[in-house]
This record gives structure tokens, C-alpha cells and sequence, in this order.
């Protein structure tokens, strides 16, 4: 049986030139958020939607200095990376409703990790009954809503003071 799924967004990336260089690194070096996904831009680390998100609202928190080794982030960056998670865990509980979240890190590239030289912890929002038939039975996870209109809907949580998270 040949499964389908329409997924015409995607056509845009895979036209699009790819750029070399480190992901993170690139949307940290730029000022096109809304284009990147970027919701959030602490003093040392940043908060952004995956592109290739495990579920609605799946956040990526990525430290600025580029690195793949855990101990080489300082005590104010890593405060800074749990702040920022554990307010994007409040927003996405009001926003979206989430019941639970599954959070943490793929370190190195047997890890699952796939970007593997650039550190990033995961934020992916749960609900009761989200893992269904679909991805059970037929292989296909469902995502509801377009990676920007989710940024849109998140990205009032995140324009306050920095200080604030």
C-alpha cells in the first residue's frame, strides 16, 4: 500500500538553494525571525519552531556559541536555555493546550541527533490521545497547523522584556 500525504509547503523547501554552514549558527546571524522561526532572542541562546516538527508547537532551544559538546556551555547560557524552556512550556500550555511535553537533547549523531555539531534541546508539546491511528497504523504523524501560523500564535508570548523569561 502506497501512503500519501499532501504536504505542498514542502515544495518551497525543496526548490529552495540550500545554504551551507551550521542551521543554528545562520538563524542566529540573521534578522529574518519570522522567515526562520525564531520566537524568542535571549542574551546567549535563542528559541525557535522546528522546521520538521515532531508535533504542533515543537521548539528548538540552541545556545549562540556553536558547539556540540555539553560541557562547554557556561552556567549563564545553560540558566538562560531553562528559563527560556520553562517559559516556552507555560506558552505553549495556554496556546496550544498542551498536557505534557517531552524536553531534552539528542547529543551526538548515534544519539538521534540531526544536527549533531550544534547543541539544541527539544521542546515538543504532548496531549492526551496525540499518539493515534495515524502514526500507529499508517506510519504519518499529522501536524494541524502551518509552521508560521504556529509562530504567529506563539510569537505574542515572546515580545515582552527579556527579562521576563
Amino acid at each position: 500500500i502506497m501512503n500519501r500525504l499532501w504536504a505542498p509547503w514542502r515544495m518551497d523547501y525543496i526548490t529552495k538553494p540550500k545554504r551551507k554552514g551550521c542551521v543554528f549558527c545562520i538563524k542566529s546571524d540573521s534578522d529574518l525571525d519570522k522567515e526562520n522561526l525564531v520566537l524568542f532572542r535571549g542574551q546567549f541562546s535563542f528559541l525557535l519552531l522546528n522546521l520538521y516538527p515532531y508535533s504542533n508547537g515543537h521548539l528548538m532551544v540552541a545556545p549562540y556559541d556553536h558547539t556540540s559538546n555539553i560541557s562547554k556551555i557556561d552556567k549563564d547560557t545553560a540558566s538562560e536555555i531553562m528559563s527560556i524552556s520553562n517559559y516556552s512550556m507555560i506558552a505553549l500550555k495556554k496556546e496550544l493546550k498542551a498536557q505534557g511535553f517531552n524536553f531534552g537533547a539528542n547529543l551526538g549523531k548515534v544519539a538521534g541527533a540531526g544536527i549533531a555539531d550544534h547543541i539544541h534541546y527539544h521542546i515538543v508539546p504532548r496531549w492526551e490521545g496525540d499518539t493515534n491511528f495515524m502514526p500507529v497504523v499508517g506510519q504519518t504523524k499529522v501536524i494541524m497547523e502551518s509552521l508560521i501560523e504556529t509562530w504567529k500564535n506563539l510569537k505574542p508570548y515572546f515580545n515582552g522584556p527579556k527579562n521576563l523569561i
